[in-house]
């Protein structure tokens, strides 16, 4: 009986009892599940005793039991007012730690800032539609054979679109669009370039781009009809009515006229679907009706099919339709599957960046990873907080035990220092605030993707988050401290007993420390590597040249005139035309078989001209280039790289015995007159070496190559503006150089090594408030045992070494934890996915660390050495 006295029910769940029951239905309920206990114990054993009183415990929190919600203890109403006066005194009176408080919240505030801002942004991405939360986008998986490709595209086929209006049920309307209506739009002597889409009748049904003239139910209702936005119309028009106005498409059929049916306002910034103009999808089922492949179920690649469920449906059964819808497609066509399924159009903005995007994404694990960095240097700014509260621990512990000795209680004394606390961030607030305006431009302006996608304006929504993260900020960084005066025994404080010696034998002030120091050093590691691998990006060896490479885009311009303009520039020593610009994550493809019908292969591909190879420096393996003397032969030829006669074993491997073989390429028998030597055509370390051909096509190139060679760059960019303008004097001129091209390419790289080189910044700076702080605390409360060292004969340098050497104790303990996790982290995940990669050494992580070093050793040095000067008489004459 005795035995069975002794065992109780678990603590936690007493505690979460007493917690939320009222007061008046406590005693009784307690009571109540304690007998049962006890009766479980001998029927079922201590066990599932605990367990069924923990499960009582839970189904009890009702609305009747749970008691009335009420102001906390220590932030009572009548009780604010006085705290807020003593903490303005207290602050003031503590200039000095709080300035160095108020300056270390706020730089790490400021990130935070950012950081509301930037989501406060993304997540008003396509709000302003009136049925946002009901639309959804169907976007597809492409497998071809058995190569799986697991990422998503954003784009499906007509061919779906078509299937899922007609068998899919559910649905209230669907909104179809299809890419390329880009091009020159003219109105009478008026050309102007706008970028646009084909759009079905029933996409203003879906989306809500209000309309200021025309009617929405009908505008793209009838072939060669067009919307345009209010820019566009005053772009073409002027001030004059659009509607009804006649516009032409340049390089289209003379006849191919469009009537303006519709004027919209501007799209919104907010919107991931952009555009100038619209055209009705109805002209495509007219100028595009003999052609077989417009509603294949794998040509995939242009259209874009948006669908309105009904309020309350449940996607899933949509889901589950696509995939029937899809199993049915599969089987008409060889080789290749393709799986619909939905992404809500809350996810596109911000979520998964899906191949063939329209419009800009900022992927959430990108925004999840800032987030964290942020979060981990707003908590170091608050481990200074607390720092730097216990350095002052013995100057305010004889205030505190006055207070209690008066009557005050543990939960006064907590508030107290809680609003302290948050009246010091909302006074970093202000300073953040400032930081914030500075820091706005430099970030936006570290990704052309940012400065697209975000404004990062203040709206009163915006400024509300800012003083709810601010006194957010201040509850994080004043709760250890508030917890640890409140704590204090009033009789030791008085009697001058150190209040702070269970603080420091517990060994917190060194884990903090550690901590951050930990932090900083993987911030320095991490910009180290990201930036060292950045730089090997940009320098690695693709396999041909692109040194004074520039690149100009032809848009409908005839290849042949520009060349004859560039090619009388002195400066200009050769010119060459291409279809992509390889390196840069461009992919054109298609598919290409040799002897076996059944075995083909996905292959990337560029048309060029017979001077691009030798421009560019690609190495002939074996074979002959491209003649333009034989254009209609070349036509019928191509140039592959070694991997396709590896994939498909031609020639035994060997480049000269695959010469005069001849390869299918998207149905057409092709002859292979030449092989070249493997290169990286995609993203030089994104992407493996796989199989590629190039293609003839002297007249049909989208870009132009030429190699320049000059000791006055200005003045020869002046003259190829000027042939630019020779033949055309719509478009502007753009030219771009090849490792100009390839630099920006990385631009996501690179604004993230900037970000986490900026957070390894702030976070130093903060890591060094922090360290001075506990530096001022350990002199504090060491200063006695430092006279009487001095009196004793004690010299300066062994009194600095005595005090400094626990400090770079706790950062060599720092160093041991940071660089092995970073170098780890690094090489087993960060750069694993690159198919090459800079090595990575942990003596090139050293640098971070003889840096960190040398500022702490300035820092404790230069704070022992003055207490170590200071004459002891005047601290022991009082004792």
């Amino acid at each position: 009986m005795k035995d069975q006295q002794k065992i109780s029910p678990p603590r936690w769940a007493q505690q979460l009892l007493s917690w939320y029951c009222r007061p008046e239905l406590l005693e009784d309920l307690q009571g109540d599940l304690n007998e049962y206990f006890h009766r479980n114990v001998k029927s079922v054993g201590v066990k599932k005793a605990r367990l069924i009183y923990a499960l009582d415990v839970l189904k009890f929190c009702r609305s009747y039991t749970i008691r009335k919600p009420g102001f906390p203890n220590f932030i009572q109403p009548n009780m604010l007012a006085s705290y807020i006066k003593i903490s303005g005194r207290s602050i003031l009176r503590n200039r000095l730690f709080s300035t160095i408080n108020i300056a270390g919240l706020a730089i790490s505030m400021a990130v935070g800032l950012v950081m509301i801002g930037l989501l406060s942004d993304m997540y008003q991405y396509d709000k302003f539609h009136v049925n946002h939360d009901r639309i959804y986008r169907v976007v597809s998986q492409h497998r071809y054979l058995d190569q799986e490709d697991k990422s998503l595209y954003a784009s499906t086929s007509l061919r779906a679109a078509k299937v899922i209006d007609e068998s899919v049920p559910g649905i209230d309307e669907m909104a179809i669009l299809y890419r390329g209506f880009d091009g020159d739009i003219k109105s009478g002597q008026q050309t102007i370039p706008l970028t646009g889409f084909w759009a079905g009748g029933s996409f203003f049904s879906v989306f809500t781009f209000p309309m200021i003239a025309g009617d929405p139910a009908t505008a793209l209702a009838k072939p060669y009809s067009v919307v345009l936005t209010v820019t566009s119309a005053k772009k073409l028009f002027g001030n004059t009515d659009p509607m009804g106005k006649r516009l032409i498409r340049a390089g289209q059929a003379s006849d191919e006229e469009y009537t303006v049916t519709g004027v919209i306002k501007d799209i919104p910034v907010f919107s991931h679907v952009r555009f100038d103009i619209l055209a009705s999808l109805g002209t495509r089922e007219l100028t595009q009706k003999g052609n077989p492949n417009e509603m294949s179920w794998v040509n995939m690649w242009n259209t874009y099919v948006y669908l309105l469920l009904p309020e309350g449906a449940d996607p899933e059964n949509i889901q589950r339709t696509l995939t029937k819808v899809s199993l049915k497609e599969n089987k008409t066509i060889e080789n290749t599957t393709i799986k619909l399924s939905l992404q809500p159009m809350s996810e596109i903005a911000l979520g998964e960046d899906l191949n063939n995007s329209i419009g800009p994404v900022m992927t959430s694990s990108s925004v999840r990873v800032i987030g964290i960095l942020s979060v981990i240097v707003i908590l170091s700014a608050c481990f200074n907080y607390t720092n730097l509260s216990i350095a002052r621990s013995l100057r305010r512990s004889r205030e505190v035990g006055i207070r209690k000795m008066v009557g005050a209680l543990k939960t006064h004394v907590l508030g107290q220092f809680m609003v302290e606390a948050i009246i010091i961030a909302l006074f970093a607030l202000t300073l953040s605030f400032a930081i914030f305006v500075l820091l706005k431009p430099y970030f936006l302006s570290l990704n052309n993707q940012y400065s697209q996608m975000l404004l990062l304006d203040l709206s009163p929504r915006t400024i509300l988050y800012f003083l709810l993260f601010a006194i957010l900020v201040g509850i994080l960084a004043g709760l250890f401290p508030a917890l640890f005066f409140s704590r204090l025994n009033t009789i030791q404080v008085l009697k001058n007993i150190s209040p702070v010696r269970g603080f420091r034998s517990a060994g917190i002030r060194q884990g903090l420390i550690v901590a951050q120091f930990t932090i900083s050093l993987m911030f320095i590691a991490a910009t180290i590597t990201g930036y060292k691998h950045y730089k090997h990006v940009l320098a690695f060896d693709l396999g041909f040249e692109t040194e004074n490479m520039l690149n100009i885009e032809l848009y409908d311009n005839k290849a042949d005139l520009l060349k004859k303009e560039l090619s009388e520039i002195p400066e200009v020593k050769g010119v060459s035309s291409s279809s992509i610009v390889t390196s840069l994550g461009n992919y054109f493809g298609t598919t290409i078989k040799y002897t076996d019908p059944q075995d083909s292969a996905f292959v990337h591909y560029s048309a060029i001209d017979e001077h691009y190879l030798s421009l560019h420096g690609h190495k002939l393996l074996a074979g002959r280039n491209f003649n333009s003397q034989h254009k209609t032969a070349g036509t019928d030829e191509v140039i592959v790289n070694e991997k396709v006669l590896k994939r498909f074993n031609i020639g035994d491997h060997r480049p000269q015995n695959a010469i005069g073989e001849f390869i299918t390429v998207n149905g057409k028998k092709m002859k292979i007159t030449a092989v070249v030597k493997d290169f990286h055509y995609g993203k030089s370390i994104d992407n493996e070496i796989k199989e590629f051909i190039f293609r003839f096509s002297p007249d049909g190139g989208r870009y132009i190559n030429a190699k320049i060679i000059s000791m006055d760059w200005p003045a020869t960019l002046s003259k190829i503006q000027t042939a630019w303008k020779k033949i055309d004097t719509v478009h502007p001129l753009e030219a771009t150089f090849y490792d100009d091209q390839i630099e920006q390419s990385y631009a996501d790289f690179s604004a993230r090594i900037k970000v986490i080189g900026s957070l390894s910044f702030l976070a130093i700076c903060i890591a060094s408030i922090g360290l001075l702080g506990m530096v001022v605390f350990t002199t504090e409360i060491r200063l006695k045992e430092i006279s009487i060292r001095k009196v004793l004969g004690a010299t300066e340098a062994t009194l600095v070494f005595m005090l400094s050497r626990g400090f770079f104790t706790l950062m060599g303990i720092a160093v041991l934890i940071a660089l092995p996790t970073t170098h780890f982290f690094f090489t087993g995940y960060v750069l694993d996915e690159y198919a090459e990669h800079a090595p990575l050494a942990l003596s090139e992580l050293s640098i971070g660390v003889i840096s960190l070093m040398g500022l702490a050793l300035l820092l404790v040095c230069s704070q022992t050495l003055k207490v170590a000067r200071a004459n002891p008489a005047d601290v022991l004459k009082n004792e």
